[in-house]
C-alpha cells in the first residue's frame, strides 16, 4: 500500500496539474464505464463536526474520498477542513493507496470552478465578483485568474475586517482585488463566484446581468444554497454530475426540477455551452468523487 501525507501531496499539486486532472474527470464521469455512488452524509461524536463519504468507479480508478469539516478544531488551533483519499487495489479489493490531500481538495475544487467557467464564461469576462472570504475562496480567485485576465475582483463578505485582509492578501499577490458591497458587485460582474456555506441566496435575481457566468461552489449537502431559484428560468444550467446536484448541490432548490447538463458533455462537445453572448449560465459543483479519483492518479504519477 502506497501511503502519500499532507506534506507530500501538497508540495506536488499545482493548478496546472489540477486543471489537466479535473479536466480527464469530468470527461470520464458521463462515459458509460463510471458510476458514483450515493453520497454518505454523517458527522463526528460532537453533531457539529461533519464529514461525508463520497466514492466512485470508472475504467480505471475505483475508490472514494472522506472529506470532514470540524469546527471543533478552531479551539485546537487546526484546519476545520480535512480530506483522505483512497485508491482501492481492482485485482484485490485492498486499499492501494492512501493519500492525505487537504491542499489537494482545495486545488481540486478551484479547478473544476476554472474548467467550467473557461468553458462557459465569455472570452471577454474581465470583472469577477466573488462571494467568500474563507480559505478556499482564493484558491478560486487564484484559477479564476489563469483563465481569463481579470481587470477588477470584487470581494463581498459578510464580516467588514475580514472582507479588507482578504482583498489585502490577493492585492499582494498582484491581483486587482477590492471590497464591494452584494448589489454593485453582482451587477457589475462578468463572472460570479459564491464559495460560502450559506443556506439561503447570497443575492437578488435582478442584479444579475445578460451575459454572466456564475459558478456556486458551496452547496455539497441538503439545505446549504446560495443562489436565488428565481434565477434558474433565466439562466443555462450545467454541474458536475445531474443527479447528485439535484439532490444535495444548487439544483436542490430548482422547482420545478430544470434540464441540467454534465460540464462533461461539454468538454467532450457532446453537448453546447454557452449558445449567445447573452446567455446566463450557471455551474454548480457539488463534487464528485471521480474528481478526487483522478487528482490522487495525478500526484502518485507526479511522484514517481
Amino acid at each position: 500500500m502506497i501511503i502519500v501525507t499532507e506534506a507530500q501531496s501538497a508540495a506536488c499539486v499545482t493548478h496546472d496539474l489540477a486543471f489537466d486532472a479535473m479536466r480527464r474527470a469530468f470527461i470520464a464521469a458521463i462515459g458509460p464505464e463510471a458510476f458514483s455512488f450515493p453520497v454518505v452524509l454523517a458527522h463526528g461524536s460532537d453533531p457539529q463536526d461533519s464529514f461525508t463519504i463520497k466514492s466512485a468507479a470508472g475504467a480505471d480508478l475505483a475508490g472514494l474520498k472522506v472529506g470532514a469539516y470540524f469546527p471543533s478544531n478552531d479551539a485546537r488551533g487546526l484546519p476545520r477542513h480535512a480530506s483522505t483519499i483512497l485508491l482501492i487495489d481492482q485485482s484485490s479489493g485492498r486499499i492501494g493507496a492512501v493519500v492525505e490531500g487537504s491542499t489537494l481538495n482545495c486545488y481540486r475544487t478551484a479547478a473544476a470552478d476554472a474548467i467550467a467557467t473557461d468553458a462557459l464564461a465569455r472570452r471577454d469576462a474581465a470583472v469577477l465578483t466573488l462571494f467568500g472570504t474563507g480559505h478556499q475562496a482564493g484558491y478560486e480567485v487564484q484559477a479564476i485568474a489563469r483563465i481569463r485576465t481579470l481587470s477588477r475582483i470584487l470581494v463581498v463578505g459578510r464580516d467588514p475586517s475580514r472582507t479588507t485582509a482578504f482583498a489585502k492578501m490577493l492585492q499582494d499577490q498582484g491581483l486587482p482585488a477590492e471590497v464591494a458591497e452584494p448589489e454593485p458587485a453582482v451587477r457589475a460582474a462578468d463572472i460570479i463566484v459564491t464559495a460560502t456555506t450559506a443556506t439561503a441566496p447570497l443575492f437578488d435575481a435582478g442584479w444579475v446581468r445578460p451575459g454572466t457566468h456564475i459558478s456556486s461552489m458551496g452547496s455539497d449537502a441538503q439545505g446549504k444554497q446560495e443562489l436565488p431559484p428565481t434565477l434558474f428560468p433565466r439562466a443555462r444550467l450545467f454541474c458536475d454530475l445531474p443527479v447528485q446536484s439535484a439532490r444535495i448541490g444548487e439544483f436542490q432548490h430548482a422547482t420545478p426540477a430544470a434540464p441540467l447538463t454534465a460540464i462533461g458533455a461539454v468538454l467532450s462537445a457532446a453537448k453546447e455551452g454557452r449558445q449567445n453572448l447573452k446567455d446566463i449560465t450557471i455551474f454548480d459543483s457539488s463534487g464528485i468523487s471521480l474528481q478526487d479519483l483522478h487528482m490522487a492518479e495525478a500526484i502518485l504519477a507526479a511522484m514517481v
